[in-house]
């Protein structure tokens, strides 16, 4: 902090203006009243009143002239106040009950996990496919995408603590609540219904979900972060309060296994309840499994024997925005025999790559998804006249609309886009479903 002193021209101002006989101080903290003067200015810009005006001379107009370190007292008590006063108004507050029940969410029921014999408790991939995959999929196997804790309670509060993989909570295109934060859903009337998130600001974060829900005993759906990983969640309500695993699925009821890139993996929803899968999930009341790795779905074989091990309702394949025409020539069918050798009877779901947002104007973008489309419905026709069965096809127009209005970047879309795509997705993937019953 830089301390400058004053000149007796600017202290006898100081006197003509703020009253005689008042002693000031000769040293000032410049920087320490123009930090505050630019919090009121910019929390004022966001509809914040500030009210009180910081003076060069570190006193409070309308209070009167006091030695420096009293202004310095009342400026840290005054930003204390504002930085709450703005948590509050957004409406996200760490948890002031101390007298609350925590749970670990393993204790609970954890959907979304294809393999139970994981390195850690939240990765999405077994410990052996370490030595199996990329080094770069690898990786992407510890972001918990898809994962969700189902759970019973009659709480009026749900809490949750977490504590997250990695310090980097955001990304510039994408918010913490969408990679680090926590998404609350509870059953109502039949249908799944959002009511809180837990908007993470470090890596062992504790927050209120949802306080002042109406008394009554709910399932609760908590899906976990998008792209970072989790290495412990616990979930709390007061005491006295229900909180027990949620039933178990219907007997015979199996997953549906999602294939793809950094858009299935939910770049770029604001939430993890907003990534398609997630969405389809909640519509169809089926669990799901989201098997996407941002920038690194290359059909690689490796990963189709892994996928072979599941034994899914469906699989959903979206890898198209990480091939070329040539990766989807040489790589895909051969993707897709491998899975069909070992479940000869599950139906799979083809997905076109989505039309970029820039591809009406971006002659580039618009050659690539084409070439690749083209390529995958050659793939389709073939495999369909060597009498494949069950094999469903979801083209790109329907994918994000043709308004330019469904994506971040062009390419990754937004909560609107995947709205969209689960719309899309969601004819083929009911009657692929029925198919398989």
């Amino acid at each position: 902090m830089e301390l400058t002193k004053k000149s007796k021209p600017q202290m006898d101002a100081d006197k003509h203006r703020y009253g005689r006989g008042k002693r000031l101080t000769r040293w000032v903290s410049r920087p320490f009243s123009r930090t505050l003067s630019d919090v009121c200015s910019s929390a004022s810009s966001g509809g914040f009143k500030c009210f009180f005006e910081v003076q060069p001379s570190c006193c409070l107009r309308g209070v009167g002239v006091f030695p420096s370190w009293v202004g310095h007292a009342a400026l840290w008590v005054a930003a204390g106040c504002l930085a709450s006063s703005i948590c509050n108004a957004f409406g996200q507050t760490s948890n002031s009950e101390t007298n609350l029940r925590w749970r670990d969410a393993r204790e609970l029921i954890i959907e979304g996990k294809g393999w139970p014999d994981t390195k850690d408790s939240y990765d999405r991939l077994p410990a052996r496919a370490e030595k199996l995959v990329r080094q770069n999929v690898w990786n992407l196997g510890h972001d918990s995408a898809g994962m969700c804790i189902r759970f019973v309670t009659d709480a009026t509060t749900i809490s949750a603590r977490w504590t997250l993989r990695r310090e980097s909570l955001a990304m510039p295109h994408m918010p913490a609540t969408g990679v680090s934060g926590l998404d609350l859903y509870v059953r109502g009337q039949g249908h799944w219904h959002w009511v809180g998130n837990g908007r993470p600001a470090k890596t062992i974060e504790e927050k209120v979900l949802v306080k002042g829900l109406k008394p009554a005993r709910r399932e609760c759906l908590l899906y976990l972060p998008l792209y970072n990983g989790v290495q412990e969640v616990k979930i709390g309500v007061p005491q006295g309060a229900a909180l027990e695993p949620a039933d178990p699925r219907p007997a015979g009821v199996k997953p549906i296994v999602f294939y793809g890139t950094s858009i299935l993996q939910g770049g770029c929803a604001s939430r993890p309840g907003m990534a398609y899968p997630a969405i389809l999930g909640r519509r169809l009341d089926w669990p799901t499994i989201n098997l996407g790795f941002s920038g690194n779905a290359l059909s690689e074989p490796e990963l189709a024997q892994l996928l072979a091990e599941l034994d899914p309702a469906v699989y959903v394949l979206d890898p198209l925005p990480n091939m070329t025409a040539e990766t989807v020539a040489e790589r895909y069918e051969h993707f897709v025999r491998i899975l069909r050798e070992a479940h000869p009877g599950t139906p799979i779901e083809m997905v076109e790559n989505v039309e970029y947002a820039d591809g009406k104007f971006v002659e580039a973008r618009q050659k690539r998804f084409a070439a690749s489309n083209a390529k995958l419905g050659e793939i389709h026709k073939r495999l369909t006249k060597a009498g494949q069965k069950k094999l469903f096809y979801v083209s790109a127009p329907s994918l994000l609309g043709n308004d330019g209005e469904a994506t971040v970047d062009g390419t990754h879309p937004t909560d609107l886009g995947f709205v969209r795509m689960a719309d899309a997705i969601e004819p083929a993937l009911r009657r692929a479903l029925k198919s398989s019953r």
